[in-house]
């Protein structure tokens, strides 16, 4: 049999392949790959290609456990394998690989049907946890830092990692109960053989899909370790505020006017926020 590559399409249900006669990729193949007394240099490049597309379906596996259980095994690796037909990996690090993925699930929303809302929600939360995990920092901002700063005049960005999310579905709560049940699955991590490419044949137990809810989320890192916490909306708010540049006084006022809630000591309310967020180390310098 004729040597060839597999190649994935972006077919109408996301599996299908083309194999194709490689003799353009055999005469460059030979120019940098040698071969043995097993294989030829087309064919050794040809094992390569596929085990690397293994292992970019298997990292958007191990990086989307959340989408997964809300979609299924087989949806999920056919969406997967249609969003990586699409969005190729263009980065030196597998960590870049769902960059586009919410992208994707907005142009092509048949991958999600009937739950769209939900796996978006769950997909911007998988995501905000790469970002979290591993974002540069820029330098934290101190209270001493704007001791002599008014309000009217303050700007503070947030740090790079920190992502503000607001979402229709509890996809926390969601997401630590698909982990939990996870927890007893073991996989190799290490492989990159074909025998790791996930089981879609293991029967688990389901976890019960999140109702409708507003939920303001709060994604970051402290000490090397992620975090997501809820918010208030008025929190959310002022901190979506300064995201977008503007002062604190002004993020704090904008927040304020929405709220309908009379029995809170804003005053003190925010300072204890600001306080915290600022131990937390959200803050740094304002770009805007």
């Amino acid at each position: 049999m004729a040597s060839a590559i597999f190649r994935p399409l972006n077919s109408r249900d996301g599996m299908q392949t083309r194999w194709t006669d490689g003799s353009t990729t055999r005469a460059v193949a030979a120019q940098f790959i040698k071969p043995n007394d097993r294989l030829s240099s087309f064919e050794r490049l040809e094992i390569y290609n596929r085990v690397y597309w293994f292992r970019v379906l298997d990292c958007l596996y191990d990086d989307y456990p959340g989408l997964r259980a809300i979609l299924g095994e087989r949806k999920f690796l056919k969406l997967a394998t249609a969003y990586l037909a699409k969005y190729p990996s263009a980065s030196f690090t597998l960590r870049n690989l769902g960059q586009r993925l919410e992208k994707f699930l907005r142009e092509e929303p048949q991958w999600i049907v009937p739950n769209e809302e939900l796996a978006l929600d769950m997909a911007r939360f998988e995501w905000a946890q790469v970002v979290a995990f591993d974002d540069a920092a820029q330098p934290k901002v101190t209270t001493d830092d704007v001791l002599d700063t008014v309000p009217s005049k303050l700007r503070l960005g947030l740090q790079p990692y920190l992502s503000l999310l607001e979402l229709t579905y509890a996809v926390d709560k969601f997401l630590l109960a698909v982990k939990k049940r996870e927890g007893a699955v073991l996989r190799d991590e290490a492989s990159n053989t074909f025998e790791a490419m996930p089981q879609t044949t293991r029967r688990k137990r389901l976890v019960r899909r999140p109702k409708r809810e507003r939920v303001y989320l709060v994604v970051h890192r402290y000490d090397n370790m992620l975090y997501y916490k809820r918010l208030d909306p008025e929190a959310f708010a002022i901190l979506q505020g300064l995201q977008k540049g503007r002062t604190v006084e002004k993020a704090c006022v904008a927040a304020l006017a929405k709220t309908t809630r009379t029995d809170i000591d804003w005053t003190r309310q925010i300072q204890e926020w600001f306080h915290d967020w600022s131990a937390l180390g959200w803050f740094c310098r304002s770009k805007k």
